[in-house]
């Protein structure tokens, strides 16, 4: 898909889908988030790798914060008996933050894909739904429906089908947006590289005007937040709102 500003094109990738054995199709989406999972894993061996009870190396210390900062992000906020979840939330936040981060090496954010969020989202949801049975019984679960009064339950049963739909817009839309408002700011920058160095008399003008000069540097400190901030505070928030929903169905009755 192209965007035309002031004569500039901006190109919005799409997906990119490749048909392999007839019906089995294989998406840009999917390749990407095959190397993210590689890239966790082989960080996850590196780290611990001869691991040391005493004389613990750099590596050895970093593995062990990460881990000592899930600990606590995960039964700080859903008490001690939630502690098998940590796995779970640390691998989310993980995978989250290096896909939203993927775009700097040039490769397309599998976060940019609605598909991504939506999956995770399902699982999440799937998850609240089978501790809120665990807790109240199924029969309570559906009860549930009905509360306050028996007329809120349509409205009731939106609500709980809007979980999963919010946490994967938020997600999705924040990302897409960085997207968006970056290839926008490379072609107004572009834009106005032409129309400033066109103003130089001769062959100079001529062909500088037709490198986008401002496009170096500016858009990487604008990435700083477009990228690395938004991208790393997404992640916590998708996680954060995970640990929250689960929490919150283990209390409900």
């Amino acid at each position: 898909m192209e965007l035309d500003v002031s004569g500039a094109k901006i190109l919005f990738t799409l997906p990119i889908d490749v048909p392999i054995l007839g019906e089995l199709r294989i998406s840009e989406t999917m390749v990407v988030s095959w190397i993210v999972m590689l890239l966790i894993t082989g960080v996850c061996i590196w780290l611990t790798h001869d691991l040391k009870v005493e004389n613990i190396s750099k590596r050895q210390a970093v593995a062990e914060l990460l881990v000592e900062t899930a600990n606590k992000f995960v039964i700080g906020n859903m008490g001690e008996k939630f502690r098998y979840m940590i796995p779970f939330v640390a691998a989310l936040f993980a995978t989250s933050v290096v896909s939203n981060l993927i775009s700097l090496v040039g490769l397309r954010s599998p976060t940019a894909d609605l598909s991504t969020e939506a999956a995770w989202a399902v699982v999440v949801f799937i998850m609240i739904t089978a501790q809120k049975i665990k807790t109240g019984g199924f029969g309570g679960y559906l009860k549930g429906f009905t509360t306050p009064i028996a007329i809120m339950t349509p409205f009731n049963i939106l609500s709980e089908l809007a979980t999963p739909v919010s946490m994967a817009c938020r997600h999705f839309g924040n990302i897409l947006s960085g997207v968006v408002i970056n290839g926008l700011i490379y072609a107004a920058l572009a834009v106005a590289s032409s129309a400033l160095f066109g103003l130089l008399p001769g062959i100079v003008g001529d062909v500088l005007s037709q490198i986008p000069i401002l496009d170096v540097g500016i858009p990487a400190i604008l990435s700083v937040y477009f990228d690395w901030f938004s991208g790393i505070m997404q992640a916590f928030i998708f996680c954060m709102l995970t640990v929250m929903y689960i929490a919150n169905a283990a209390e409900e009755s």
